[in-house]
């Protein structure tokens, strides 16, 4: 049942309201800041990338040897010993 109208409903509404108006603009002060930090990590972190970048081509250009990558290994792969089992798995040897 729905209260009565009266001076002291309003002014309990605007009450309300004020305290979330209140609430909710605290909230997005929060987010301005938060956002503010988030964008500059970001550029902080994309100027940390090009200055990598740049010096990985100087690296690259002034070496002369190609170096080994650590992504690709060298393996050498060998058959079975005894290719004329009758073994029903299939099997390699990989070294390293």
């Amino acid at each position: 049942m729905p209260r009565q109208q009266s001076e002291s409903s309003h002014y309990l509404s605007i009450y309300k309201l004020t305290v979330e108006k209140k609430r909710l603009q605290q909230e997005l002060d929060s987010l301005a800041k938060r956002r503010t930090l988030l964008q500059n990590r970001l550029a902080a972190l994309e100027q940390e990338m090009i200055a990598l970048n740049g010096q990985a081509q100087a690296l690259g250009e002034t070496s002369a040897t190609p170096q080994l990558s650590l992504s690709e290994p060298n393996s050498i792969v060998y058959p079975p010993a005894t290719p004329g089992t009758t073994d029903p798995y299939k099997t390699v040897t990989l070294d390293y």
